[in-house]
Protein backbone atom coordinates (compact mmCIF):
# COMPACT_ATOMS: atom_id res chain seq x y z
CA UNK A 1 0.00 0.00 0.00
CA UNK A 2 1.84 2.70 -1.27
CA UNK A 3 1.74 6.20 0.91
CA UNK A 4 0.87 9.50 -0.39
CA UNK A 5 3.16 10.57 2.92
CA UNK A 6 5.64 8.54 4.42
CA UNK A 7 6.62 8.00 8.06
CA UNK A 8 9.43 10.70 7.94
CA UNK A 9 7.27 13.04 5.40
CA UNK A 10 6.47 16.72 6.59
CA UNK A 11 3.44 17.95 4.87
CA UNK A 12 2.92 21.71 5.01
CA UNK A 13 2.19 22.91 8.00
CA UNK A 14 -1.43 24.46 7.24
CA UNK A 15 -2.19 20.95 5.42
CA UNK A 16 -0.79 19.14 8.72
CA UNK A 17 -3.13 21.28 11.07
CA UNK A 18 -6.05 19.72 9.36
CA UNK A 19 -4.76 15.89 9.07
CA UNK A 20 -3.98 16.23 13.06
CA UNK A 21 -7.28 17.16 13.32
CA UNK A 22 -8.34 14.29 11.67
CA UNK A 23 -6.70 12.37 13.42
CA UNK A 24 -8.23 13.73 16.83
CA UNK A 25 -11.68 12.78 15.61
CA UNK A 26 -10.77 9.35 14.16
CA UNK A 27 -9.60 8.36 18.05
CA UNK A 28 -11.74 10.95 19.99
CA UNK A 29 -14.90 9.30 20.48
CA UNK A 30 -13.35 6.19 21.88
CA UNK A 31 -10.85 8.19 23.89
CA UNK A 32 -13.34 10.53 25.69
CA UNK A 33 -15.79 6.70 26.08
CA UNK A 34 -13.37 5.13 28.55
CA UNK A 35 -13.68 8.49 31.50
CA UNK A 36 -17.36 8.66 30.66
CA UNK A 37 -17.84 4.47 31.54
CA UNK A 38 -15.76 4.32 34.41
CA UNK A 39 -17.24 7.88 36.13
CA UNK A 40 -16.32 8.75 39.42
CA UNK A 41 -15.25 12.56 38.12
CA UNK A 42 -13.18 11.42 35.86
CA UNK A 43 -13.46 13.81 32.54
CA UNK A 44 -12.80 13.96 28.75
CA UNK A 45 -11.08 17.01 28.57
CA UNK A 46 -8.43 15.50 30.85
CA UNK A 47 -8.27 12.06 29.20
CA UNK A 48 -7.67 14.25 26.09
CA UNK A 49 -4.81 15.85 27.71
CA UNK A 50 -2.98 12.38 28.49
CA UNK A 51 -3.82 10.73 25.43
CA UNK A 52 -1.83 13.79 23.61
CA UNK A 53 1.37 13.60 26.29
CA UNK A 54 1.41 10.06 26.40
CA UNK A 55 1.74 9.68 22.61
CA UNK A 56 4.47 12.60 22.75
CA UNK A 57 6.16 10.26 25.19
CA UNK A 58 5.75 7.45 22.97
CA UNK A 59 6.97 9.21 19.88
CA UNK A 60 10.22 10.12 21.92
CA UNK A 61 10.68 6.34 22.91
CA UNK A 62 10.37 5.37 19.30
CA UNK A 63 12.55 8.06 17.74
CA UNK A 64 9.17 9.43 15.98
CA UNK A 65 9.06 6.30 13.32
CA UNK A 66 6.07 4.70 14.57
CA UNK A 67 2.95 6.65 13.21
CA UNK A 68 0.34 5.85 15.46
CA UNK A 69 -2.00 7.74 18.43
CA UNK A 70 -2.25 6.62 21.42
CA UNK A 71 -5.76 6.59 23.19
CA UNK A 72 -7.84 5.58 26.44
CA UNK A 73 -7.58 1.66 26.76
CA UNK A 74 -10.85 -0.37 27.23
CA UNK A 75 -8.89 -3.12 28.54
CA UNK A 76 -8.52 -1.65 31.31
CA UNK A 77 -11.63 -0.51 32.56
CA UNK A 78 -12.55 -3.35 34.91
CA UNK A 79 -9.33 -2.54 36.47
CA UNK A 80 -10.25 0.62 37.20
CA UNK A 81 -13.48 -0.07 38.29
CA UNK A 82 -11.65 -2.38 41.09
CA UNK A 83 -9.92 0.43 41.59
CA UNK A 84 -12.36 2.42 42.74
CA UNK A 85 -13.95 -0.57 43.95
CA UNK A 86 -11.27 -1.26 46.48
CA UNK A 87 -10.46 2.02 47.32
CA UNK A 88 -11.81 3.88 51.24
CA UNK A 89 -12.88 6.76 49.26
CA UNK A 90 -12.68 7.99 45.73
CA UNK A 91 -9.75 9.96 46.28
CA UNK A 92 -8.22 6.79 46.85
CA UNK A 93 -8.82 4.87 43.99
CA UNK A 94 -7.68 8.07 41.70
CA UNK A 95 -4.46 7.38 43.66
CA UNK A 96 -5.62 3.52 42.79
CA UNK A 97 -5.52 4.58 38.96
CA UNK A 98 -2.32 6.12 39.09
CA UNK A 99 -0.30 3.04 41.19
CA UNK A 100 -2.42 0.58 38.65
CA UNK A 101 -0.66 2.57 35.51
CA UNK A 102 2.73 2.06 37.26
CA UNK A 103 2.05 -1.09 37.61
CA UNK A 104 1.38 -2.33 33.97
CA UNK A 105 3.95 0.40 33.16
CA UNK A 106 5.99 -1.94 34.97
CA UNK A 107 5.48 -4.82 32.76
CA UNK A 108 6.13 -3.25 29.79
CA UNK A 109 9.37 -2.10 30.67
CA UNK A 110 10.01 -5.81 31.96
CA UNK A 111 9.29 -7.47 28.58
CA UNK A 112 10.99 -4.69 27.00
CA UNK A 113 14.40 -5.29 28.61
CA UNK A 114 13.73 -9.20 27.70
CA UNK A 115 12.88 -8.30 23.86
CA UNK A 116 16.18 -5.93 24.33
CA UNK A 117 18.60 -8.74 24.95
CA UNK A 118 16.87 -11.73 23.62
CA UNK A 119 15.48 -10.20 20.04
CA UNK A 120 12.15 -10.43 18.31
CA UNK A 121 12.29 -14.10 16.87
CA UNK A 122 10.73 -15.66 19.42
CA UNK A 123 7.84 -13.41 18.97
CA UNK A 124 7.62 -14.35 15.14
CA UNK A 125 7.54 -17.90 15.91
CA UNK A 126 5.35 -17.56 18.43
CA UNK A 127 2.84 -15.57 16.22
CA UNK A 128 3.29 -15.65 12.77
CA UNK A 129 1.00 -14.54 9.93
CA UNK A 130 -1.49 -17.05 10.39
CA UNK A 131 -2.14 -16.42 14.02
CA UNK A 132 -1.41 -12.62 13.93
CA UNK A 133 -3.46 -12.34 11.12
CA UNK A 134 -6.92 -13.57 12.34
CA UNK A 135 -6.15 -11.38 15.71
CA UNK A 136 -6.09 -8.44 13.97
CA UNK A 137 -9.05 -9.00 11.21
CA UNK A 138 -11.17 -10.05 15.12
CA UNK A 139 -9.70 -6.56 16.43
CA UNK A 140 -11.86 -4.76 13.76
CA UNK A 141 -14.82 -7.32 13.88
CA UNK A 142 -14.99 -7.07 17.33
CA UNK A 143 -15.75 -3.22 17.22
CA UNK A 144 -18.36 -3.67 14.44
CA UNK A 145 -21.12 -3.91 17.26
CA UNK A 146 -20.10 -0.86 18.01
CA UNK A 147 -20.38 0.97 15.24
CA UNK A 148 -23.94 -0.13 14.42
CA UNK A 149 -24.94 0.62 17.62
CA UNK A 150 -23.32 4.25 17.51
CA UNK A 151 -25.33 4.24 14.06
CA UNK A 152 -28.37 4.07 15.17
CA UNK A 153 -27.92 6.16 18.40
CA UNK A 154 -31.08 5.04 20.24
CA UNK A 155 -34.01 4.05 19.70
CA UNK A 156 -36.33 0.12 20.39
CA UNK A 157 -34.89 -3.36 19.39
CA UNK A 158 -36.98 -6.30 18.81
CA UNK A 159 -36.98 -9.83 20.87
CA UNK A 160 -33.89 -10.75 18.39
CA UNK A 161 -31.84 -7.56 19.20
CA UNK A 162 -33.01 -5.88 16.03
CA UNK A 163 -33.39 -2.07 16.01
CA UNK A 164 -36.93 -0.89 15.02
CA UNK A 165 -36.78 1.49 12.05
CA UNK A 166 -39.24 4.57 14.07
CA UNK A 167 -38.78 7.72 12.92
CA UNK A 168 -36.13 8.60 15.52
CA UNK A 169 -33.77 5.42 14.41
CA UNK A 170 -34.57 6.46 10.29
CA UNK A 171 -32.97 10.31 11.31
CA UNK A 172 -30.20 8.90 12.86
CA UNK A 173 -29.06 5.94 10.28
CA UNK A 174 -29.64 9.12 7.30
CA UNK A 175 -27.21 10.77 9.28
CA UNK A 176 -24.61 8.08 9.57
CA UNK A 177 -25.28 6.88 5.59
CA UNK A 178 -24.50 10.46 4.66
CA UNK A 179 -20.96 10.29 6.76
CA UNK A 180 -19.76 6.74 5.43
CA UNK A 181 -20.88 7.59 1.87
CA UNK A 182 -19.21 11.31 1.86
CA UNK A 183 -16.17 9.35 3.54
CA UNK A 184 -15.63 6.47 0.64
CA UNK A 185 -16.28 9.10 -1.94
CA UNK A 186 -13.57 11.12 -1.14
CA UNK A 187 -11.35 8.56 -0.09
CA UNK A 188 -12.00 6.72 -3.59
CA UNK A 189 -12.46 9.47 -6.16
CA UNK A 190 -11.36 12.36 -4.06
CA UNK A 191 -8.31 14.68 -5.52
CA UNK A 192 -5.55 16.38 -3.20
CA UNK A 193 -7.17 17.21 -0.21
CA UNK A 194 -10.14 15.65 -0.34
CA UNK A 195 -8.47 12.14 -0.72
CA UNK A 196 -6.42 12.88 2.39
CA UNK A 197 -9.12 14.30 4.74
CA UNK A 198 -12.08 12.24 4.25
CA UNK A 199 -12.90 11.74 7.83
CA UNK A 200 -12.91 15.95 8.31
CA UNK A 201 -15.42 16.36 5.31
CA UNK A 202 -17.66 13.19 6.04
CA UNK A 203 -17.99 14.44 9.50
CA UNK A 204 -19.20 17.79 8.71
CA UNK A 205 -21.32 16.56 5.90
CA UNK A 206 -23.20 13.91 8.71
CA UNK A 207 -22.90 17.07 11.27
CA UNK A 208 -24.58 19.42 9.11
CA UNK A 209 -27.59 16.78 8.22
CA UNK A 210 -27.82 16.09 11.63
CA UNK A 211 -27.83 20.29 12.60
CA UNK A 212 -30.46 20.63 9.99
CA UNK A 213 -32.93 17.58 11.23
CA UNK A 214 -32.18 18.83 14.69
CA UNK A 215 -33.23 22.23 13.71
CA UNK A 216 -36.40 20.92 12.03
CA UNK A 217 -37.20 19.13 14.97
CA UNK A 218 -36.72 22.23 17.46
CA UNK A 219 -39.12 24.58 15.05
CA UNK A 220 -42.17 21.53 14.65
CA UNK A 221 -41.73 20.58 18.06
CA UNK A 222 -40.77 16.88 16.99
CA UNK A 223 -38.29 15.30 19.88
CA UNK A 224 -37.21 12.51 17.14
CA UNK A 225 -36.00 14.66 14.84
CA UNK A 226 -33.21 16.35 17.15
CA UNK A 227 -30.13 14.59 16.71
CA UNK A 228 -27.89 17.14 18.09
CA UNK A 229 -27.45 17.67 21.89
CA UNK A 230 -26.72 21.51 22.32
CA UNK A 231 -26.08 20.71 26.23
CA UNK A 232 -22.26 20.78 26.04
CA UNK A 233 -22.67 24.35 24.80
CA UNK A 234 -25.52 25.45 27.18
CA UNK A 235 -23.45 24.54 29.94
CA UNK A 236 -20.66 27.08 28.85
CA UNK A 237 -22.99 29.65 29.94
CA UNK A 238 -24.67 27.88 32.86
CA UNK A 239 -23.56 30.93 35.15
CA UNK A 240 -22.69 33.10 32.85
CA UNK A 241 -20.50 34.32 30.65
CA UNK A 242 -17.21 33.94 32.79
CA UNK A 243 -13.28 32.49 31.70
CA UNK A 244 -14.40 29.16 32.08
CA UNK A 245 -16.73 29.84 28.72
CA UNK A 246 -14.32 29.61 26.51
CA UNK A 247 -10.97 28.20 28.76
CA UNK A 248 -10.79 25.95 31.81
CA UNK A 249 -7.77 23.80 33.54
CA UNK A 250 -8.73 19.90 33.15
CA UNK A 251 -9.49 17.84 36.61
CA UNK A 252 -6.43 16.07 36.26
CA UNK A 253 -6.28 12.85 37.95
CA UNK A 254 -2.89 13.49 39.61
CA UNK A 255 -4.16 16.44 41.64
CA UNK A 256 -7.23 14.23 42.97
CA UNK A 257 -5.07 11.23 44.09
CA UNK A 258 -2.48 13.55 46.31
CA UNK A 259 -5.63 13.74 48.55
CA UNK A 260 -6.01 9.98 48.92
CA UNK A 261 -2.72 9.38 50.38
CA UNK A 262 -4.20 10.31 53.60
CA UNK A 263 -6.29 7.51 53.26
CA UNK A 264 -3.42 5.12 52.13
CA UNK A 265 -3.33 1.21 52.66
CA UNK A 266 -0.81 -1.09 52.22
CA UNK A 267 -3.13 -3.74 51.44
CA UNK A 268 -5.03 -1.70 48.74
CA UNK A 269 -1.86 -1.83 46.42
CA UNK A 270 -2.26 -5.79 46.59
CA UNK A 271 -5.95 -5.44 45.51
CA UNK A 272 -4.71 -2.87 42.43
CA UNK A 273 -1.56 -5.10 41.75
CA UNK A 274 -3.86 -7.95 40.66
CA UNK A 275 -6.79 -6.07 39.05
CA UNK A 276 -4.19 -4.13 36.37
CA UNK A 277 -0.68 -6.62 36.06
CA UNK A 278 -2.34 -9.54 34.54
CA UNK A 279 -4.35 -7.33 32.04
CA UNK A 280 -0.95 -5.23 30.94
CA UNK A 281 -0.15 -8.69 29.61
CA UNK A 282 -3.76 -9.14 27.66
CA UNK A 283 -2.57 -5.76 26.39
CA UNK A 284 0.89 -6.60 25.41
CA UNK A 285 -0.82 -9.11 22.57
CA UNK A 286 -2.59 -6.85 21.55
CA UNK A 287 0.31 -4.50 21.33
CA UNK A 288 1.72 -6.70 18.63
CA UNK A 289 -1.13 -7.09 16.99
CA UNK A 290 -1.75 -3.30 15.83
CA UNK A 291 2.05 -2.95 15.40
CA UNK A 292 2.57 -5.86 12.95
CA UNK A 293 -1.06 -4.66 11.62
CA UNK A 294 1.07 -1.31 11.39
CA UNK A 295 3.96 -2.67 9.80
CA UNK A 296 2.10 -4.30 6.76
CA UNK A 297 0.04 -1.07 6.24
CA UNK A 298 3.57 0.87 5.99
CA UNK A 299 5.16 -1.66 4.51
CA UNK A 300 8.37 -1.48 7.39
CA UNK A 301 8.57 -3.79 10.25
CA UNK A 302 8.30 -1.78 13.19
CA UNK A 303 9.17 -4.54 15.72
CA UNK A 304 13.20 -3.97 14.42
CA UNK A 305 12.92 -0.19 13.61
CA UNK A 306 12.55 1.40 16.18
CA UNK A 307 12.19 -2.12 17.70
CA UNK A 308 9.85 -3.99 19.57
CA UNK A 309 11.50 -2.83 22.68
CA UNK A 310 11.26 0.78 21.96
CA UNK A 311 7.64 0.52 21.28
CA UNK A 312 6.76 -1.18 24.18
CA UNK A 313 8.71 1.34 26.68
CA UNK A 314 6.71 3.95 24.62
CA UNK A 315 3.96 2.17 25.12
CA UNK A 316 4.51 1.39 28.73
CA UNK A 317 5.70 5.21 29.95
CA UNK A 318 3.13 6.89 27.68
CA UNK A 319 0.53 4.78 29.22
CA UNK A 320 1.70 5.77 32.87
CA UNK A 321 1.88 9.48 32.48
CA UNK A 322 -1.45 9.39 29.70
CA UNK A 323 -2.69 8.01 33.37
CA UNK A 324 -1.23 10.71 35.74
CA UNK A 325 -3.26 13.12 33.84
CA UNK A 326 -6.25 11.90 32.70
CA UNK A 327 -6.69 8.39 34.71
CA UNK A 328 -6.76 6.06 31.95
CA UNK A 329 -3.92 3.54 30.72
CA UNK A 330 -3.00 4.53 27.07
CA UNK A 331 -3.12 2.23 24.31
CA UNK A 332 -1.94 1.91 20.36
CA UNK A 333 -5.21 3.01 18.85
CA UNK A 334 -6.74 0.77 16.04
CA UNK A 335 -8.81 3.93 14.53
CA UNK A 336 -5.45 5.57 14.29
CA UNK A 337 -3.69 2.47 12.13
CA UNK A 338 -7.29 2.60 10.30
CA UNK A 339 -6.56 6.33 9.48
CA UNK A 340 -3.48 6.16 8.42
CA UNK A 341 -4.55 3.47 6.04
CA UNK A 342 -7.14 4.96 4.53
CA UNK A 343 -5.84 8.16 4.11
CA UNK A 344 -2.36 7.24 3.32
CA UNK A 345 -0.84 9.84 5.43
CA UNK A 346 2.05 7.94 7.92
CA UNK A 347 3.52 10.89 8.72
CA UNK A 348 4.81 10.75 12.57
CA UNK A 349 4.75 14.46 12.09
CA UNK A 350 1.02 14.51 11.67
CA UNK A 351 0.87 12.19 14.77
CA UNK A 352 2.55 14.51 17.06
CA UNK A 353 0.47 17.43 15.91
CA UNK A 354 -2.18 15.67 16.59
CA UNK A 355 -1.06 15.23 19.88
CA UNK A 356 -0.02 18.61 20.23
CA UNK A 357 -3.63 19.53 19.61
CA UNK A 358 -5.02 16.67 21.98
CA UNK A 359 -3.27 18.52 25.07
CA UNK A 360 -4.17 22.15 23.87
CA UNK A 361 -7.95 22.06 23.39
CA UNK A 362 -7.96 19.89 26.26
CA UNK A 363 -8.40 23.81 28.07
CA UNK A 364 -10.46 25.01 25.33
CA UNK A 365 -13.83 24.66 26.67
CA UNK A 366 -15.98 25.63 23.02
CA UNK A 367 -14.06 23.30 21.00
CA UNK A 368 -14.52 20.20 23.74
CA UNK A 369 -18.20 21.51 23.70
CA UNK A 370 -18.05 20.39 19.66
CA UNK A 371 -16.31 17.57 20.05
CA UNK A 372 -18.98 16.30 22.52
CA UNK A 373 -22.09 17.48 20.52
CA UNK A 374 -20.78 15.26 17.67
CA UNK A 375 -23.91 13.28 17.29
CA UNK A 376 -23.08 9.19 17.91
CA UNK A 377 -24.49 8.38 14.58
CA UNK A 378 -22.36 10.47 12.63
CA UNK A 379 -19.24 9.11 14.37
CA UNK A 380 -21.10 5.56 13.58
CA UNK A 381 -20.62 6.15 9.93
CA UNK A 382 -16.95 7.06 10.23
CA UNK A 383 -16.34 3.76 12.67
CA UNK A 384 -17.47 1.75 9.72
CA UNK A 385 -14.61 2.58 7.28
CA UNK A 386 -12.35 2.91 10.45
CA UNK A 387 -13.23 -1.06 12.04
CA UNK A 388 -13.46 -2.41 8.30
CA UNK A 389 -10.20 -1.45 7.39
CA UNK A 390 -8.97 -3.12 10.76
CA UNK A 391 -10.58 -6.37 9.63
CA UNK A 392 -9.46 -6.62 6.07
CA UNK A 393 -6.19 -4.94 7.36
CA UNK A 394 -6.03 -8.59 9.10
CA UNK A 395 -7.31 -11.06 6.08
CA UNK A 396 -4.46 -9.19 3.77
CA UNK A 397 -2.06 -10.82 6.32
CA UNK A 398 -2.80 -14.21 5.86
CA UNK A 399 -3.48 -14.27 1.78
CA UNK A 400 -0.21 -16.22 1.77
CA UNK A 401 -0.86 -18.51 3.82
CA UNK A 402 -1.96 -21.77 2.96
CA UNK A 403 -5.22 -22.84 4.14
CA UNK A 404 -5.55 -26.28 2.18
CA UNK A 405 -3.37 -26.67 5.34
CA UNK A 406 -5.31 -27.75 8.06
CA UNK A 407 -3.05 -26.32 10.51
CA UNK A 408 -3.01 -23.14 9.53
CA UNK A 409 -7.03 -23.93 8.61
CA UNK A 410 -7.88 -24.53 12.12
CA UNK A 411 -5.26 -22.17 13.85
CA UNK A 412 -7.34 -19.41 11.80
CA UNK A 413 -10.73 -21.04 12.76
CA UNK A 414 -10.13 -20.86 16.56
CA UNK A 415 -9.50 -17.32 16.82
CA UNK A 416 -11.89 -16.59 14.45
CA UNK A 417 -15.00 -18.46 16.42
CA UNK A 418 -13.84 -17.82 19.75
CA UNK A 419 -13.52 -14.00 18.95
CA UNK A 420 -16.37 -13.47 17.76
CA UNK A 421 -18.03 -15.81 19.59
CA UNK A 422 -17.25 -13.48 22.62
CA UNK A 423 -15.08 -16.40 24.83
CA UNK A 424 -13.96 -13.78 27.98
CA UNK A 425 -13.18 -15.46 30.81
CA UNK A 426 -13.01 -13.77 34.51
CA UNK A 427 -10.70 -15.04 36.71
CA UNK A 428 -11.39 -13.13 40.07
CA UNK A 429 -11.69 -9.80 39.58
CA UNK A 430 -9.55 -10.33 36.37
CA UNK A 431 -11.38 -10.58 32.79
CA UNK A 432 -9.67 -11.68 29.97
CA UNK A 433 -11.02 -10.36 26.73
CA UNK A 434 -12.56 -12.32 23.99
CA UNK A 435 -9.52 -11.10 21.70
CA UNK A 436 -7.13 -12.38 24.12
CA UNK A 437 -8.10 -15.86 24.62
CA UNK A 438 -8.16 -16.31 20.96
CA UNK A 439 -4.74 -14.93 20.85
CA UNK A 440 -3.95 -17.59 23.37
CA UNK A 441 -6.27 -20.48 22.03
CA UNK A 442 -4.68 -19.37 17.89
CA UNK A 443 -1.16 -19.79 19.62
CA UNK A 444 -1.74 -23.02 21.52
CA UNK A 445 -3.19 -24.50 18.44
CA UNK A 446 -0.60 -23.75 15.88
CA UNK A 447 2.07 -25.10 18.18
CA UNK A 448 0.33 -28.31 18.85
CA UNK A 449 -0.50 -28.96 14.71
CA UNK A 450 2.87 -27.12 14.04
CA UNK A 451 4.68 -30.11 15.88
CA UNK A 452 2.47 -32.98 15.05
CA UNK A 453 3.10 -31.62 11.09
CA UNK A 454 7.26 -31.71 11.52
CA UNK A 455 7.03 -35.39 12.65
Amino acid sequence: MKMIYNVKDKPKFSQMIVFAFQQLLAIMAATIAVPAIVGNGMTASAALFGAGAGTIIYQLFTKFRSPVFLGSSFAFIGSMFAAFAGAASVQLGYLGLLLGALFAGLVYVIIALIVKFVGVGWINKLMPAVVIGPTVALIGLSLAGAAIKDVFSYGPQDGNGSFIMTTDIWVSFICAMVTFFVVVICSTFGKKMAKLIPFIIGILAGYAVALVFTLIGKSTGNEALMIIDFAPFQALVADGVTINTFFAVPDFTFLTAIEGVKDFDPSYVATVAVAYIPVAFVVFAEHIADHKNLSSIIESDLLEDPGLHRTLLGDGVGSFVGAIFGGCPNTTYGESVGCVAITKNASVATITTTAIISILIAFISPFVAFLDSIPGCVMGGVCITLYGFIAVSGLKMIQKVDLEDNANLFTTSVILITGIGGMAIAIGKVTITAIACALILGIITNIVLSKKKAK
